[in-house]
């Protein structure tokens, strides 16, 4: 079954048109030849699923847990694809899966949060794939490193795949948080500003953790554009072998998608619509421009405490001021319905560009090299 990502792109973006997303769906694993059917045959059956996934290999973090049916399980899913005429994706984490995904005629290969972590494991797998053109999907690695997010892509497409595609699926955190991972919607929009040509889809099963939490980050992939879901389902997710929690069942999928609002890239085909938001968008480039201003004089006037500081043999980190910078800025911005952890990455920039300002002019001649080390 022949698939590339410029066909699931366009059919993306028809679909976005006509109020649908993408859907990606299936099982968290492959367990047994009669649950793959069924899940397929369930899914087949909503009309929403265009390319079905299964784990057939699973990297566990402790052994002795269930870690996928391996290789049988291939022939399993394709058979229920070709059954009910839908392409089937699979996960690979080295060369010798990717030899049996391929022998086996799997459609889509995708690259866990686990592998994208290794440059030596991506690499494996792409010279694997070196003289093919199967599509890939890349998730994002378990930590929030960009860099080797799209690292891992370029690998994927120096080895000549030209269907490529991402997946966003949250990560790893210390943070106690009602996510299994955190979002962290900047990495995924940064991503995509780095390379707009790869599209982008959502793992919201295994960013939530938990099925209640499926339908509120999908509405926010959607609010962000992504070309679609990646949704785990199995017929009885409460006794699936593995991620039961963050499962749905086949027919809870449709009231799901029915749910989501989807919103267009642009405004509406009248003239008036685009007329009213250019006009907006005009008023943030204004307002962006004046805050720029601010912030540069904001910065010569840090350039002059530095004089002051060189001249008056005080250090350029004052404690007790930043910590009232902090809270007097904290609290007007609280007061204006900003929120807490925006104003403080946004005061904490200030105050580090102000640093290096001073820093700058109390080590005047020496390169940023020498000062910062």
């Amino acid at each position: 079954m022949i698939i590339s990502f410029s066909q699931i792109v366009a059919e993306s973006r028809q679909m976005r048109r006509e109020g649908r997303p993408f859907v990606i769906a299936g099982p968290c694993s492959a367990e047994t030849e009669e649950q793959v059917c069924e899940t397929v045959k369930q899914l087949a059956a909503t009309g929403w699923v265009k390319l079905i996934r299964a784990g057939i290999w699973k990297p566990r973090t402790r052994p002795n847990s269930f870690e996928g049916m391996g290789e049988p399980a291939l022939y399993w899913l394709k058979k229920a694809g070709l059954q009910f005429n839908l392409p089937v994706a699979v996960e690979v984490a080295n060369a010798s899966h990717v030899e049996s995904a391929l022998k086996a005629e799997i459609d889509v290969l995708w690259i866990g949060a686990r592998t994208t972590v290794n440059p030596f494991s991506v690499q494996e797998i792409a010279d694997a794939l070196s003289g093919t053109d199967i599509p890939v999907m890349i998730k994002n690695p378990v930590n929030p490193d960009l860099q080797l997010w799209l690292g891992a892509t370029e690998r994927v497409r120096n080895a000549g795949i030209t269907s490529v595609a991402a997946i966003h699926r949250g990560f790893s955190s210390f943070n106690h948080s009602v996510y299994r991972n955190e979002p962290m919607w900047e990495i995924p929009i940064a991503y995509r500003l780095a390379m707009p040509d790869i599209p982008m889809f959502c793992d919201p099963s295994h960013i939530s953790g938990k099925r209640e939490l499926i339908a509120l980050v999908a509405q926010r992939a959607m609010d962000l554009g992504m070309e679609g879901l990646m949704i785990e389902t199995h017929p009885s997710p409460d006794a699936a072998w593995s991620d039961a929690r963050q499962q749905i069942m086949p027919d809870s999928l449709t009231p799901l998608l029915e749910s989501l609002v989807i919103r267009q890239e642009m405004a509406g085909s009248d003239a008036g619509e685009r007329d009213e938001l250019l006009d907006l968008r005009a008023k943030i480039d204004d307002i962006d421009e004046k805050i720029i201003d601010l912030i540069a004089a904001r910065m010569e006037v840090a350039r002059a405490i530095g004089v002051y500081k060189k001249e008056h043999g005080l250090s350029i980190l004052q404690l007790e001021r930043w910590m009232e910078i902090l809270r007097t800025r904290k609290s007007r911005g609280l007061q204006l319905d900003l929120s807490e952890d925006f104003l403080e990455r946004y005061l904490e920039q200030i105050h580090s560009e102000s640093i290096a300002h001073q820093t700058r002019v109390m080590n005047p001649g020496k390169d940023e090299g020498e000062i910062l080390w």
